[in-house]
């Protein structure tokens, strides 16, 4: 059982956060502990994060870290993707020469494809996950690659998003310097504060550090707190949203396939430059939890549900990634027995 666990620890913190909230949500006996333990879930989900972040960059060699092509190639496909997305939602809010329902189904009207398209549009454009060094590291990438494109990533995302949203949902009042203030200072206290004190704890707290190194999973495991966390979110959005249950679908679809070519894309990105592990993840794996926050700021709460189903697939596709590595790095069986003793074992 504790094998099992440890295997697929990515999935069990999915299924555990929404079946949590589920108990909690829809069994009256459990109301009052609810009420306690939601603004709990709220204070703790921030630091865990925190946790997962400091523990990932106490072990990063700063003077190591540079930028590399294939930094440039997977941001120059996903502003190519960016900028086609948003022309398309753009071009589809004008059309309206359109009748009210769509043909195809007579399911879903114009608005709803809007809202499907925004929803995409947020798995595309969230940056590189603040913890996705923690699982390529497990799977034998570059730890530092990942960590130089994490600080890049998030930084040119606090420019393209106050750039993108307003385009597509204007919002009186919100000017390009207020909105990338607002995004900016969100970035820097997820990311900069942990990166500067685990660059500290790397080089002024031996005692500390040590442990941290002697502790190869511990931020994995942060981490699968943080997810457990974010699934239980997801689930909430999901129950409490008015969108319909064929929107709903559509949303879900349309976002499992964004995180496969995104996946896909990056994985070929990768081979070209040498390291298909670094940039399939930097490709794929989106912080998501800004991602939604950013849906709600600027979008609908229904974009956010785009964001909230990428988490799952994203960590269900990493716990496969993860089973496959095992997999591979297994000791092989003993042969060492000689052809010999093969040939008296097949004797009656």
């Amino acid at each position: 059982m504790l094998r099992f666990l440890k295997n697929w620890t990515l999935p069990v913190a999915i299924v555990v956060g929404a079946a949590l909230y589920l108990l909690f949500a829809y069994v009256p006996a459990l109301d009052s502990a609810a009420a306690v333990l939601g603004p709990v879930c709220e204070t703790i989900f921030p630091v865990s994060v925190f946790a997962t972040l400091f523990v990932t960059f106490s072990k990063v060699d700063f003077h190591l870290m540079r930028l590399r092509r294939w930094h440039g190639a997977v941001l120059f496909t996903q502003l190519a993707y960016i900028a086609l997305m948003t022309w398309f939602i753009y071009e589809s809010q004008h059309l309206t020469a359109l009748p009210e329902r769509v043909v195809l189904f007579d399911i879903f009207s114009l608005r709803d494809v809007i809202f499907v398209l925004e929803a995409v549009l947020t798995c595309v454009i969230a940056p590189c996950a603040s913890a996705s060094p923690v699982v390529t590291a497990k799977l034998g990438g570059d730890l530092t690659q990942m960590t130089t494109f994490v600080l890049l990533s998030s930084f040119v995302t606090s420019l393209l998003i106050p750039a993108v949203f307003p385009v597509i949902e204007p919002h009186q009042g919100a000017t390009f310097l207020s909105a990338f203030l607002v995004i900016l200072r969100k970035v820097a206290v997820v990311l900069l504060l942990p990166l500067l004190l685990g660059a500290i704890v790397r080089h002024g707290v031996k005692p500390l550090y040590e442990w941290i190194v002697r502790t190869p999973d511990l931020g994995f495991y942060c981490w699968c707190f943080s997810l457990a966390i974010t699934a239980g979110i997801t689930v909430k959005n999901i129950v409490h949203s008015r969108a319909s249950l064929p929107l709903l679908v559509a949303i879900a679809v349309l976002s499992l396939l964004t995180a496969l070519w995104q996946f896909r894309t990056g994985r070929f990105i990768g081979h070209r430059f040498g390291e298909p592990i670094c940039a399939g993840q930097a490709m794929f794996q989106k912080n998501t939890a800004l991602a939604i926050w950013v849906a709600y700021m600027y979008l609908t709460p229904v974009a956010s549900i785009g964001a909230g189903c990428y988490v799952l697939w994203q960590n269900l596709l990493n716990s496969f990634e993860l089973w496959q590595h095992r997999r591979h790095d297994a000791p092989a069986p003993c042969t060492t027995a000689s052809p010999t003793a093969w040939k008296r074992s097949r004797r009656p």
